[in-house]
C-alpha cells in the first residue's frame, strides 16, 4: 500500500501549510481527550505539538517574512535525490523547538501578538511534559498538575473552533472569561 508523503515546504508550501493545520487540529483534539482522561502530562505534550504544527503553518504562510532571519541553503536528501534547500524552508519544515520563540517574535506583527504569548506557553508545557510538576520551580514554572491542566486549556483555546464541543466539555468556562 502506498502512503502519501507530507509535502515539503520547498516543493509545495501551500499543501504543506494545509497539512500542518490539519495536524494541529488533530493534536489539539487528542490533547483534550487526554485531559478528559486525566492524562495531564500527555495532554500538555499534545497541546505543545498542536501549537508547533500551527506555528509551522503560520511560518509557511509568512515564509518571505522569515527568509532574512534564516539565510542560506544546504543540501538535503529528498526521496532519491539531493537538492539544495533554503534554510528558511528547513526551519519551516522542522520548526525546531529552539527557534520557536524567534519564529513567533518575527510573525507577531503580522499574525498577532498572541503568537508569541502562546509559543512561550507551549514551551512551558513542553518542559512540564518532560520534567513533570515542579513545586520548587527548578525545572519548570508549572508547580502542579492542576496548573498544567489550566494552562493546557488556555493554549488549546486557540483551537476551540476546530475541536468543537470537546473544548467546552473538557475546559469549561475556566479559560473563556476575560
Amino acid at each position: 500500500m502506498e502512503f502519501p508523503v507530507l509535502a515539503k515546504p520547498w516543493r509545495d508550501v501551500e499543501l504543506y501549510r494545509r497539512a500542518r493545520l490539519r495536524e494541529a487540529a488533530v493534536e489539539a483534539k487528542l490533547a483534550l481527550e487526554f485531559l478528559a482522561d486525566g492524562l495531564v502530562r500527555n495532554a500538555a505534550g499534545k497541546a505543545f505539538q498542536a501549537w508547533k504544527a500551527y506555528l509551522g503553518a503560520l511560518a509557511a504562510e509568512h515564509r518571505e517574512r522569515l527568509r532574512d532571519a534564516f539565510p542560506g541553503a544546504r543540501k538535503v536528501r529528498s526521496r532519491d535525490e539531493e537538492v539544495e534547500v533554503e534554510e528558511v524552508d528547513i526551519v519551516i519544515a522542522l520548526v525546531p523547538t529552539t527557534a520557536m520563540l524567534k519564529i513567533s517574535a518575527l510573525l507577531a506583527g503580522t499574525a498577532g501578538g498572541d503568537v508569541a504569548k502562546n509559543t512561550a506557553l507551549a514551551l512551558q508545557l513542553h518542559r512540564y511534559q518532560h520534567d513533570g510538576p515542579d513545586p520548587e520551580g527548578y525545572l519548570t514554572d508549572i508547580p502542579d498538575d492542576r496548573t498544567a491542566a489550566h494552562l493546557t486549556c488556555a493554549l488549546l483555546q486557540h483551537f476551540a473552533e476546530q475541536t468543537g464541543a470537546l473544548y467546552g466539555k473538557v475546559c469549561g468556562e475556566a479559560t473563556t472569561t476575560e
